[in-house]
Order: structure tokens, then C-alpha cells, then sequence
């Protein structure tokens, strides 16, 4: 997956990613390679992309102008890399799917790819991208990347191997016909759910439906809030970015322990549950038939999440918001033999995230 967020603040944005994060830049467009009104940086760790744009001019390109005033900085664009683009496209088409950019082609000297963007929820949109005829990085029409930060090569490394999922947040009684549009436009399957009944607190509350391609190498959740007696952080999240939108991006690695030092040396912040979650934990797994490998005195610390079920366990951390709206965050993720998405950590989370809508005073 490739991802293309719109940032007013681009340039320190990118940079924020690698630093915080990790990332190393790849890739440039702007003035300097004759793109007059986008500048656009891309960053990248191991098979994970993000691609940071922002225009140039006052009240151009339109589009993006608007998306900004309406959303603040966000995803736009949560692109997948596909095999067949014709085919897809032309079974997206015919059950309803709404183009919007016809098929197009870039070409260097490393070759061509092809391309084609469909609507998905809110505004955001999927471009789905040929590369079986490009032998490049990334992707065509890239310079050099104009930031060379001598901070990056003296950081530690953080291990991010690839997008595990991407979190799409409805606002209410829109979820179930979101995962519809997945199924029915891109053949995609439901994968998992959840409703409100296991995943609330005293306050809030939410349903989730997962869907994922034929594969299951792509996992697209898809949230939206239930009645509870205050607001949830999926509604805050529908409010303060105007409709439904990307929500969070989670990333795995194969060793979270070491990850989130490194991150954490890099003074990367993360989302933190009391001690009382790991007492919790620790009488759980008393009874469990799984054994967790890592300390978990260690995994307190850290402030790592443990869920678990009869035939495995993952370890998730959540970042804070990476923005000052309370739209978009991150998440970092190990599995074991399980393929869930934390809905046993989903109270203690949602306790600590309404303490911090209790201090913005949207609880």
C-alpha cells in the first residue's frame, strides 16, 4: 500500500516521519522538476510508503484546497498495487464504482505504470497501480529528495516492515455500507466484526466491520460509532474531521520490543494504559493455553498492548495524535499466530482515550 496524505505543513511533515519514526526520503516533486502547483515528498521504510502533498499557490488546485479546509491534514489517497488493472476496473465499473481519473500512464527510464483512482468513502479515494512494467523504487516522475537530514543516519533503526491494516472511520449506521462497497466494487470479503456489545466502556462504545481482498494481504477496518452516554472517539474523530476518513494506519513489525525503544529514543509519543491493565493481563494469561514469549514486565514499560486468543497473541501501541484535530494516528503491531485487531484491548484503549477527550473537553 502507498499513501498519499495532503499536509499545509509538508516539508516538516516528511521530515517529522523520519525522524520520529524512521522513515528515509526517496523522492521529490516541485518546482525544481516542473511541477508548478503540488510539491509532494515521499518517504519511505522498507515496503512502506507515505507520499506527503501540499500546494503551492493560494486557491489552486481546487480540489486540494478544499480538501485541506474541509479535513485539516489527513489521508487522501490509500493506494493498492494490483495485477490486473483492467480486469479490476472493469468489474468495479460495472457493479457502480465511481472513477475519479480515467486509467492514465507514467513512464522514466525504469519503465511504466499505470494507473486508476476509484471514490471509496467520505472523500477519500484507491489508486490502483500497475507497476509489472516499472523496475523503479516507487514510481515515475520523482526527483531526488531535497531533504538530507545528517540527524538520520545517527538515529536508531525502527524496524517498520510493512502496513498490517488501515482504519476507516463512519459516522453512524454508514459501516455496514462501506464493507458492502468493498465487497461488491473491489471483491473484497469480511474478514472480521464486532459490535457494540463487546467493544464499549461506561462512556462510549463501537462497532467494526473488517474486510480484506481475496489474499487477505490487504485488511481495511471499518468503524463507526455506537449510543453510548457520551461521545466516542469515533464520532470526535467524524467531527473534527468532517465526515468519514482514514482513522489510522497500522504498521508491523517483527519485533515490537526493540521498535518501540527505538521509537521512543526518537521521542516518538505513544497512547499509555495504567499499570492496572498489565495486573490484568498478567491473571489472564494465568489461565491461558497460549504463552506470550516477552517479558511482560518489559511490555509494561513500553506501555505495549497484549491480546490473545486459544491459538495466539499479537502486542499493539498506539501513537498519539500525529496533528492537533484528533483525526489521524499510527499504531505499531507484532503478531503470533493471531489475526484479530486488539478487540480484547479495546476497553482499556478507549479508557485512555477518553482521558485525553476529557482533556480537550470532548468527552
Amino acid at each position: 500500500m502507498k499513501f498519499l496524505s495532503y499536509h499545509v505543513a509538508i516539508l516538516q511533515a516528511a521530515e517529522f516521519y523520519c525522524v520520529r519514526l524512521g522513515f528515509k526520503p526517496v523522492g521529490y516533486q516541485g518546482l525544481e522538476t516542473g511541477h508548478r502547483l503540488v510539491a509532494s515528498h515521499v518517504v519511505q521504510q522498507n515496503d512502506i510508503f507515505f507520499v506527503f502533498r501540499s500546494p503551492l499557490e493560494p486557491e489552486k488546485p481546487q480540489d486540494m484546497q478544499q480538501q485541506l479546509s474541509r479535513h485539516g491534514d489527513g489521508v487522501k489517497d490509500i493506494a493498492f498495487s494490483v495485477e490486473d488493472l483492467e480486469g479490476i476496473l472493469r468489474v468495479a465499473v460495472a457493479n457502480g464504482a465511481c472513477v475519479v481519473r480515467e486509467p492514465w500512464e507514467e513512464s522514466d527510464e525504469n519503465g511504466t505504470v499505470k494507473m486508476v483512482t476509484l471514490q471509496t468513502y467520505g472523500d477519500t479515494v484507491h489508486t490502483l497501480i500497475d507497476r509489472s512494467r516499472y523496475h523503479g523504487n516507487f514510481l515515475p516522475g520523482y526527483g531526488a529528495p531535497t531533504l538530507k537530514d545528517p540527524l538520520l543516519d545517527k538515529l536508531p533503526d525502527c524496524n517498520l516492515l510493512r502496513i498490517d491494516h488501515v482504519v476507516g472511520n463512519q459516522p453512524d449506521l454508514e459501516m455496514t455500507t462501506v464493507a458492502d462497497w468493498y465487497e461488491k466494487i473491489l471483491g473484497f470479503h469480511r474478514f472480521w466484526s464486532v459490535d457494540d456489545t463487546q467493544l464499549h466502556t461506561e462512556f462510549s462504545s463501537l462497532r467494526s466491520i473488517v474486510v480484506a481482498n481475496y489474499e487477505e494481504t490487504i485488511k481495511m477496518p471499518i468503524n463507526e460509532p455506537a449510543e453510548g452516554k457520551r461521545k466516542s472517539q469515533i464520532q470526535e474523530y467524524v467531527d473534527y474531521y468532517g465526515g468519514a476518513g482514514v482513522q489510522h494506519v497500522a504498521m508491523y513489525t517483527p519485533n515490537i520490543i526493540d521498535t518501540i525503544n527505538s521509537l521512543r529514543a526518537r521521542g516518538q509519543h505513544f497512547l499509555e494504559v495504567p499499570d492496572s491493565y498489565y495486573d490484568n493481563l498478567r491473571e489472564r494469561l494465568s489461565k491461558a493455553k497460549i504463552h506470550v514469549n516477552e517479558d511482560i514486565d518489559t511490555l509494561q514499560k513500553l506501555k505495549i498492548l497484549v491480546d490473545f486468543d486459544e491459538k495466539g497473541y499479537l502486542l499493539q501501541i498506539f501513537t498519539k495524535l500525529m496533528q492537533d484535530r484528533p483525526t489521524l494516528f499510527l499504531e505499531i503491531i507484532e503478531r503470533h499466530n493471531h489475526q484479530g485487531f486488539g478487540a480484547g484491548n479495546f476497553k482499556s484503549l478507549f479508557e485512555a482515550f477518553e482521558l485525553d477527550q476529557a482533556a480537550r473537553g470532548n468527552l
